[in-house]
């Protein structure tokens, strides 16, 4: 893919975006390759964990407001469901997903680093809900995404003075769950994304859906849930071996079956 580069080893897809020109600002053919390479992903029962970062020390600067758009112009509303059906495709994976930020990420760019399960970064990310800077409300999801990781009022803070948070303070808030050096994050990220494609696919794709649901449901129907998808697990050959390898005192093999 021209504006994407994708990598594939032992159950782990890593997307990097590949504009570091432009700080890995997203342009409607990136947007067009975000979506597919999501979807390809979704559909694919050989990635078991997808990674996602950015090339040239960037993560990614946001929207490329600088480029008008690479084709004919459409009416705004139009062009916002676009984007969102590439944030919803991303939301949407079944599999564990990771940010590896190693420097930027900034308005859509911090959308899409939130919209994934994990967030590892390096001392010199740096973090923006810059909308507001930019004459622009929040996006790409984060209107949602902010508050369930720091809280309302931070979420407010962080969006109505689009300051830049570092990775420290983004740790701090809750929404960077490890901040590594440079030279540590790759094998970081990489111990993190082999653990979890060794995992039981099903059971992780259903963990995720149930807690991205929390916040929209009552205990009740938490508990019902819960209920559902323990039923799906007992009736997969994952489960099965899951209990025999702690029986015989080994490591499961996980076939996502």
């Amino acid at each position: 893919m021209p504006t994407l580069q994708l990598t594939r080893a032992d159950g782990v897809l890593t997307v990097t975006m590949d504009r570091p020109e432009r700080r890995n600002a997203i342009n409607d053919e990136m947007w067009d390759e975000l979506e597919a390479a999501a979807r390809t992903a979704a559909a694919d029962p050989e990635v078991r964990c997808v990674v996602l970062t950015g090339a040239g020390g960037a993560f990614c600067s946001g929207a490329d407001l600088a480029s008008g758009g690479d084709g004919p112009r459409v009416h705004q509303m139009a062009a916002m469901r676009r984007i969102n059906g590439v944030i919803q495709a991303w939301h949407d994976l079944p599999q564990p997903a990771i940010a590896k930020v190693t420097g930027v990420a900034a308005g859509v760019g911090f959308s899409l680093a939130l919209g994934c399960d994990l967030v590892v970064a390096t001392p010199e990310a740096r973090f923006s809900a810059i909308f507001a800077k930019r004459g622009l409300s929040l996006d790409g999801g984060l209107s949602w995404l902010l508050p369930r990781a720091v809280g309302i009022h931070r979420a407010k803070e962080l969006a109505l003075f689009a300051d830049l948070v570092d990775a420290e303070e983004g740790s701090r808030l809750g929404f960077v769950n490890r901040v590594v050096p440079a030279e540590e994050i790759d094998a970081a990220v990489d111990e993190w994304a082999q653990r979890l494609a060794a995992g039981p696919p099903i059971a992780l794709a259903m963990t995720k859906r149930l807690l991205d649901r929390s916040f929209e449901q009552p205990f009740e129907q938490a508990l019902d849930d819960e209920a559902r998808t323990q039923t799906v697990n007992f009736g997969t050959t994952d489960t099965a071996e899951a209990i025999t390898a702690f029986l015989e005192k080994r490591p499961p093999h996980f076939r996502g079956a």
